[in-house]
């Protein structure tokens, strides 16, 4: 594609820590164009260089800068792009989201607000790309549409979750978590919290880790997703990394595979971004790595472009079947590459009206 055929599309809340990623991430991407960005009233009107506190590694391009930042005023729904980003806090997202598909526009979201409604798809394109088909039956949003990207811990668990559940069936997930900072946003965390220091407690975070691993690994059948009868048992904690959320995992199967077996479902796991050749779709969704001492977030968080799993120490559980350690990058796959994965794939299948590859 040209820079002309390529997809225009907007990003909501695009200041912010998730949105700069949003931002990084379309300025190479060879399908859709960033052509209009939004954030709050004290940001509206000015040119984006100038509203947005740059934090990405890479400059800034000038034409990008100079785009005119828009209200994002539910009220007064103005974007020419029919895809639409959405990097909204909950709270925003919640006034915003629906209105901006009630106008036509097709929403992926990276906000906690409308993961678990029962006609809103909550996607990890490898893991459960059929439950788009709930798309056919969402006609509250009409004539656009809403899609979800699962909070940042569920994605790298239910990466490696899934391969075991489709070879071995799983019965039982205990999971702790160590997260990251940048989870908590430009100003989460103040660093005299952090220095010295872990905080073993993320509002909401435990209940988004066990009721949205269910959902996802669920079924769909017809206008709804029956869960996965999987219990899922969460322990979340912020720690004083930057980048990269790792997972403390144990697994109890309805069979008893041997560790070779485990491994080499992991390793092999395969799907639908895989098969399609998405532009963000990892080579691999999950990488098995033999160090005794790894993965590490400053070591491995980058893999396969950040989009990737990373699964390491992978051994015995004396109380369950299975047990390792997962890793992945929680503002890349955890929350805009992630998203926009998302929206290649419905856009591969045809799922979003007057836009085509």
């Amino acid at each position: 594609m040209t820079i002309e055929e390529r997809i225009p599309v907007a990003v909501l809340g695009a200041t912010g820590s998730v949105g700069q990623r949003f931002v990084s991430l379309l300025l190479r991407h060879p399908w859709f164009r960033l052509a209009e960005v939004t954030a709050s009233e004290r940001s509206a009107g000015r040119r984006y260089g100038e509203a947005a506190h740059w934090l990405q590694s890479e400059p800034l391009p000038d034409e990008v800068a100079a785009l005119e930042v828009r209200p994002t005023d539910p009220t007064d729904v103005h974007l020419d792009s029919r895809l639409v980003f959405s990097a909204l806090d909950s709270s925003a997202a919640e006034r915003v989201e629906a209105a901006y598909a009630k106008a036509g526009h097709f929403v992926v979201s990276n906000a906690k607000t409308h993961r678990m409604d029962p006609d809103v798809p909550l996607l990890v394109p490898e893991v459960n790309s059929a439950h788009l088909g709930l798309l056919e039956h969402q006609s509250a949003h009409a004539p656009g549409a809403l899609l979800t990207n699962p909070n940042c811990s569920t994605i790298g668990l239910v990466l490696t979750l899934a391969p075991l559940d489709a070879a071995f069936g799983i019965e039982q997930v205990h999971v702790v978590t160590m997260q990251a900072v940048s989870g908590a946003g430009l100003h989460g965390v103040p660093s005299m919290q952090m220095i010295d220091n872990l905080v073993p407690h993320i509002g909401g975070e435990e209940d988004k880790l066990e009721t949205e691993t269910q959902k996802i690994l669920g079924v769909l059948r017809g206008d709804r997703i029956d869960p996965a009868a999987i219990r899922v048992s969460a322990q979340c904690t912020r720690v004083a990394v930057v980048d990269g959320h790792t997972l403390c995992v144990s697994v109890k199967l309805r069979e008893s595979p041997g560790l070779d077996e485990v491994r080499e479902a992991l390793q092999g796991f395969r799907s639908a971004p895989q098969e399609l050749g998405l532009p963000s779709a990892p080579d691999r969704p999950v990488h098995v790595l033999d160090q005794a001492d790894r993965p590490q977030p400053r070591l491995d968080r980058d893999i396969d472009q950040g989009m990737a799993a990373t699964v390491g120490r992978l051994r015995h559980c004396p109380l369950f079947d299975c047990k390792y350690v997962a890793l992945s990058h929680n503002t890349l796959r955890g929350a805009a590459g992630g998203s926009i994965l998302v929206a290649e794939q419905a856009l591969a299948e045809g799922r979003i009206p007057g836009l085509e590859i």
